[in-house]
This record gives structure tokens, C-alpha cells and sequence, in this order.
């Protein structure tokens, strides 16, 4: 104690304890994160000013600015554009191909059997995704639609994917494929509650238990301009008897309860916007520097025309007297006492490229995109090249995934039922065994393979990973091309055979060859 809390002591014991006990308090707060991220005595935390807030709060509420702010980068900062262009292109590409794969062991049947079945299947789906007619608009097939949705999710922070059935002449499915914008999902007037229910928010619907039972859809965009009153719609998560998917929310929840999805771009927000008003900064420096002129001064009033002003109709702003317009190559004559004072922007900015390269690096950190990936430039070693595209691709890897279990599957799923329902597809207990609608429903998607910098060196790694059993040759050829080695091999054979016949050396082994006779070979 010092002379103050002996003294208070003195005259009021009660005080005297009380000061105590919240200065040993005090002692007991600065321990631990205390004395660092936690702590209220540093001079270094002082001005850091936070507030705990509800996923309502620091989410919910700001979603409607965030996606407004993310659009515009989209639409108007190259780098924004770059980034999420760029996880499209590699997650997504031409679209997830399907790969059937059913459990064959579980429903009794061999492997031939189980490859017939499943190059039905695939056959079959084709018919249906690569026609307009899967989707409700009828502008886009199943894989572009992919590639929609998926941006759409980028840019917005969510997407939605309702499950129509309409019939449609030529074409033997029913199923329909109808992508709603982000902003359609909304409560009455675009508001965040439904009517002052507080089981809706932001246009989705909880139950008691915190579950989502539905979604709330307006019948046009919130912002656009109409006399009439938004109308809206509501959308059952699941179907009451059957408990199939009427909706599908494409969504990446950062913390519990959260109800709908922030855009990709939302923590870098501020710094893309003012790294591009930089740029633009930069740009028109460089431009106004480039455009010197020659100023001519004279002591009495002139009637001299302007040599070489620029001419009246490819002037920018020339009915306003007040602005002046420099061009290239341009003399201006001045008037009485005017003088014209040189300056030396110093335009290109030999810094601008080092500082641009510094923030780009932090952005790709925050969006998980290699600086060497997001602007293209492979300009270091091939180890550092080749270290920027496996981070990159274990970030694409799982992009892709969540999209084939949140919006490829579900799909498939659904039209192998009508497949099944129409009698196209022959699945005894599909309908009756929930096990036996998981063995035959089992599928991949593949997508666009991983770039390759050294493609011998790639093959090789890939030959001797098969050699030593630790993958398998279809697993290869879908990393290093995309392609399928079943439908390669088929093709190979005939290819073969075709050079043998025309006398032509090879040493693939024929066709007719017995296992033994091919493995000699």
C-alpha cells in the first residue's frame, strides 16, 4: 500500500479494502493476453477502439453495403475483376465434368456392370446439361451456369438456385435450373426484418430451433423502379413429404448463426479502392505530363490565333470558358503580365511499380491468391513459381469441392431421380433405401487440371507416383489434362492397330494380345 490507500484505510476500512481488492484485480487482468493483445495499458493498444457485436450486427446488418461496394470493384478495379475472375476460371473453367461412381459392392454388382451402368448415366446427363433447355431461361447449360453461379457467389457473398419442373418440347427432363440474385432474397421493401418477425432476417426464415425452414423472394430487384408493390414469395428449404431440396443456398458461413454470405472481396475492400484511385491517380499524372505545351508571353494584346490549339470539336469541355485543355504539341499564347511556372511531376512514378507489387502481395494473402497468380507474373524461380501455384491450387481444390457437394451434386441427385422415375435409368430401391440412393448417387467432378510449368518434369512425377501404387493412372491423367485414360486407351488401341496396318512400328501391345503377352511387351 501507499501513504493514499493507508490514509483512506485509516479513515474508512471499508474504502481502504475496496481499493485493494480492484488494484489486486487489476493485477490479475494484466496477466496472460493481458499484457499483450489484450491489454488497456499499453500506449501501442490505447487507440485501438473495439466493440463485441452479434453476427447480426457486424454482419448481417452491413451484407447490403458490402455487396454494393464488392459489385462496383467488380466492375470498375482491374485487380478485383483479375481476382475473381481468375478463381473462376480455375475452379470452375469449362464447368465440373460428372464422373459416375457408384458403390458396386454395396448394390451386387462387377465392375463391367457397374461401367455400363454408370456410361449410361453419364450419357444420359449430357442429353440434359449440355442444353439450354436445363436451364429456366434457357441461355446458358448446366456447365456455364456453373461458372454463374459461382461468380455470382464470389461477387455477392451468396446465390441461389431454385429447382423448377417444367415441361419442354424435345427434351425428356423436366427438371429446370433457375439462378436468383442475392438481392431477391429479402424481406418486405428490402429490409432485414419480415413485418417485424424476427424469425426472418435478411430474407431468410428460422424455426425455434434455429433451423432454416425458408426463403423469402421478391418478385423483382429491390432497387429497381416500380409504381406497383414488391411482392413476395416463400420458399420452403425442403419439400414437407418428400424432404428434397426446393432451393439451394450457395453460402460460406464465418461464424455461427450467420444467415447469409459476405462477398469474397470484403476484408480487401478499402484497399483495392484506394490502390485504385492511386492508379488512377498515376495514370493521369503520367498522361498530363506526356501532354507538353509550348506557352508563348507577350507584353501587349495579341490578336494572333492560337498556333496549334487544339481544335474546337475535339475539345472535351468546350462550352465551359473556365477549364483549360492541354494537348499534344500544342502553342498557347499568353496575355499581358501572364506568366506560365514549369513544374516536374516526375510522371511515370519509378516508385509507383514496388509499392503496387507490396500491396497486391497483401491483398493475394487475404484472398488466398498468390501474388504471382493474381497478376500472372512468373517472373521469380521456377521453385517460387511453382510454390504460388500449389498454394493457389489447395485454395482452388477446395473451392471446388464445396461447389460440387453445394450445387453439382444436389442437382445430379435430382435428375437421377426423374431419370429413375421416368424409367431411363434402371436403380432398383432407389426410391425405398436410403443407402441404396447414396450408392448409386456417388459421382465426381472434375474440373480444369493444374498448370504446369515443367510439363517433363510433371509427366515423370506423375509416372513414378503410378509405379509405386500411389495414385493410379485415371487420377493422372485427369491432374495433368483432364481428360479420361479409359476413353484414351479405347482410343489408343484403334490408333495403334491403325499403324500396324500401314506398317508402321509401335510397341503398344494389340488388342488381341493375352495379360501375359501384354505385360512381356
Amino acid at each position: 500500500m501507499n501513504w493514499l490507500d493507508k490514509t483512506v484505510a485509516f479513515i474508512s476500512p471499508a474504502q481502504g479494502l475496496k481499493r485493494e481488492k480492484n488494484r489486486q484485480l487489476l493485477t490479475v487482468m494484466n496477466k496472460g493476453y493481458g499484457n499483450h493483445g489484450a491489454s488497456s495499458r499499453k500506449s501501442s493498444m490505447a487507440g485501438w477502439v473495439t466493440q463485441n457485436g452479434s453476427v447480426i450486427d457486424d454482419i448481417e446488418k452491413n451484407i447490403p453495403k458490402l455487396r454494393e461496394r464488392s459489385r462496383d470493384l467488380y466492375m470498375g478495379a482491374p485487380l478485383a475483376t483479375g481476382a475473381l475472375k481468375t478463381m473462376r476460371t480455375n475452379v470452375i473453367g469449362s464447368g465440373l465434368r460428372l464422373n459416375a461412381q457408384i458403390d458396386a459392392d454395396y448394390l451386387g454388382m462387377t465392375t463391367e456392370e457397374a461401367d455400363i451402368w454408370e456410361t449410361k448415366v453419364e450419357r444420359e446427363f449430357n442429353l440434359w446439361a449440355e442444353s439450354i433447355h436445363c436451364d429456366m431461361q434457357r441461355m446458358n447449360n448446366f456447365y456455364q451456369l456453373q461458372g454463374l453461379a459461382f461468380l455470382s457467389w464470389l461477387m455477392s457473398g451468396d446465390a441461389f438456385c431454385l429447382l423448377p419442373i417444367k415441361p419442354r418440347a424435345n427434351m425428356p427432363y423436366d427438371l429446370r435450373i433457375q439462378l436468383i440474385e442475392a438481392d431477391r432474397v429479402n424481406s418486405v421493401d428490402g429490409g432485414m426484418l419480415l413485418e417485424g418477425n424476427p424469425k426472418v432476417l435478411n430474407g431468410v426464415e428460422i424455426n425455434e430451433d434455429g433451423e432454416v425452414v425458408a426463403y423469402h423472394i421478391s418478385d423483382r430487384h429491390p432497387s429497381s423502379f416500380d409504381i406497383q408493390k414488391m411482392k413476395h414469395i416463400r420458399v420452403e428449404k425442403f419439400g414437407r413429404t418428400t424432404g428434397r431440396p426446393n432451393i439451394l443456398h450457395l453460402i460460406e458461413t464465418e461464424r455461427p448463426e450467420q444467415r447469409r454470405g459476405v462477398p469474397l472481396l470484403a476484408p480487401v475492400i478499402e484497399t483495392m479502392k484506394q490502390l485504385a484511385r492511386y492508379s488512377d491517380a498515376e495514370l493521369m499524372a503520367a498522361v498530363v505530363n506526356a501532354l507538353y505545351s509550348v506557352f508563348i508571353t507577350s507584353d501587349a494584346d495579341s490578336e494572333t490565333d492560337e498556333l496549334g490549339s487544339i481544335p474546337e470539336e475535339d475539345e472535351v469541355d468546350s462550352g465551359n470558358e473556365t477549364t483549360y485543355e492541354l494537348g499534344p504539341g500544342t502553342v498557347h499564347f499568353l496575355g499581358e503580365n501572364e506568366k506560365i511556372q514549369e513544374a516536374a511531376p516526375g510522371r511515370p512514378n519509378p516508385n509507383f511499380d514496388p509499392f503496387v507489387t507490396s500491396m497486391c502481395r497483401q491483398i493475394g494473402a487475404a484472398l488466398e491468391i498468390p501474388y504471382e497468380v493474381l497478376l500472372k507474373n512468373f517472373t521469380s524461380s521456377y521453385s517460387a513459381s511453382r510454390g504460388a501455384l500449389l498454394e493457389a491450387w489447395k485454395m482452388f481444390k477446395m473451392r471446388r469441392q464445396w461447389m460440387a457437394e453445394g450445387f453439382c451434386q444436389p442437382i445430379y441427385e435430382e435428375f437421377l431421380s426423374e431419370a429413375i422415375a421416368k424409367g431411363r435409368i434402371d436403380a432398383p430401391g432407389f426410391f425405398t433405401d436410403p443407402m441404396i440412393r447414396k450408392a448409386y448417387s456417388g459421382a465426381e467432378w472434375n474440373g480444369p487440371s493444374q498448370g504446369q510449368l515443367d510439363p517433363l518434369k510433371e509427366v515423370n512425377a506423375a509416372e513414378k507416383r503410378v509405379d509405386n501404387g500411389f495414385t493410379t493412372r485415371s487420377a493422372e491423367t485427369v491432374a495433368l489434362g483432364g481428360g479420361d485414360w479409359f476413353r484414351n486407351h479405347s482410343l489408343r488401341i484403334r490408333e495403334e492397330q491403325a499403324r500396324r496396318d500401314a506398317g508402321m512400328a509401335s510397341g503398344v501391345p494389340d488388342q488381341t494380345m493375352e495379360p501375359d503377352e501384354e505385360d512381356e511387351t
